[in-house]
């Protein structure tokens, strides 16, 4: 994977060439970032900062219980209760979140957040359940419901260092070249490029660590010290017995620093001549049919403080763009994406993953293929109309990332 060092163009738009490749760019002036295993920190972390990641590795495996502030209402007791598979900070299985959401004739998006909708919580404490707090359930008011997986963590301290420009610059939201493809930016609350969860609306890893705590564990913090139960008016006296927050600034930082710092996992490399082969030609077919002009192989990250994140090349295998993938795929809208909209999911450790797409609905990766819709469809087709040996030839080169 090339690395361009222009000096008529800012630097990171060298991977911005990768969508017009009709076959794979040749090697990176510098390597990929990689894991030697799953679940390993970065390569090149100073010892302070691997003590960090440590830290943040058993923060993120942390088991809730009620007297630390689980709850009321919530989805699981630990981070790493749906990010586990194959280990800690992994992909979720067939577990998923379940968000709803209401959108008016005129296009206008009602998250539910007053209702429960951004994240309906399933689970109740003891405690609470004996105060008379009931599960949470979809919003009658909701008439659009989506599902979605838990994403794995390998590798977004780099997807958080790479330049907003950089993304920015491989945004197509008109199509103006033609080619059926009109990627647009996510933006979060504030205007900010989103580039973490499915609809591309959370701009840093910090709100990742806070957002999750308290919409999956129920967790108070400093940035959210209110509790949301959506299933009572009012929270029944001993229901919640712990004071707010309930997870100070520290526990959020050691958990960022767990996310900031984990590595891509290796990849998935064939040892058999003949599967090398294979592999080689269904990067080739991916490049042929399409795939790259929204799984951009190789972001760059930007000017860093931490060298191990400082201008790195990273196998993403996105371009972090919100694209349309066809009415069949679309779930909930938000104020920046329609229902059908979706970040392009990184293909990096797709190997490693128990089901594919973001509901989960597709159980291996030709059936993912098969579900890409909309601004997806040509190349679906071009994937369909190429030789049986090169259709397995391109699944066989997604099993390496």
């Amino acid at each position: 994977m090339i690395v361009l060092r222009l000096r008529s163009a800012p630097w990171w738009l060298g991977a911005a060439a990768l969508l017009a490749a009709c076959s794979p760019p040749p090697p990176a002036a510098e390597p990929e970032v990689r894991a030697a295993a799953v679940g390993d920190p970065l390569p090149g972390l100073t010892p302070e900062e691997l003590a960090r990641f440590e830290a943040g590795k058993a923060a993120f495996s942390r088991v809730f219980l009620q007297e630390d502030g689980l709850g009321p209402t919530y989805n699981e007791n630990s981070c790493n209760a749906c990010h586990s598979s194959p280990g800690i900070g992994g992909s979720g299985g067939e577990e998923y979140d379940i968000h709803a959401t209401f959108q008016s004739d005129d296009g206008t998006c009602d998250l539910l957040d007053a209702h429960g909708g951004g994240n309906v919580r399933t689970q109740v404490t003891a405690v609470a359940a004996a105060a008379g707090v009931q599960p949470e359930r979809i919003p009658p008011e909701a008439n659009q419901r989506g599902f979605f997986t838990a994403p794995p963590m390998w590798g977004r301290g780099l997807m958080e260092a790479i330049p907003d420009a950089a993304i920015e610059a491989l945004a197509d939201p008109d199509d103006a070249d033609g080619d059926g493809i009109s990627g647009r930016v996510g933006r979060d609350s504030q205007g900010r490029v989103g580039r973490f969860r499915r609809k591309a609306d959370v701009n840093n890893l910090p709100e990742v660590s806070a957002g999750g705590l308290l919409v999956e564990l129920g967790i108070t913090t400093p940035q959210h010290p209110e509790e949301l139960v959506f299933s009572v008016d009012v929270i029944p006296a001993g229901a919640d017995p712990t004071p707010d927050p309930e997870a100070d600034q520290a526990t959020i930082d050691a958990i960022t620093d767990f996310m900031r710092f984990i590595a891509p996992p290796p990849r998935n490399m064939p040892q058999d001549p003949a599967e090398v082969a294979q592999a080689a030609d269904g990067e080739k077919a991916f490049f042929e049919v399409g795939c790259a002009a929204c799984h951009t192989p190789i972001l760059v990250t930007g000017p860093n403080a931490v060298a191990a994140l400082d201008r790195k090349p990273v196998p993403l295998y996105s371009n972090l763009l919100l694209h349309d993938m066809g009415a069949q795929a679309g779930n909930v809208c938000s104020p920046v994406a329609t229902a059908s909209e979706f970040r392009t999911e990184p293909l990096m450790g797709v190997a490693l993953r128990e089901v594919y797409m973001h509901d989960g609905k597709a159980p291996t990766l030709w059936e993912a293929i098969a579900q890409h819709g909309g601004e997806g469809t040509a190349s679906v087709q071009a994937f369909n109309a190429l030789p049986e040996l090169r259709r397995h030839a391109l699944v066989a080169f997604l099993l390496t990332l």
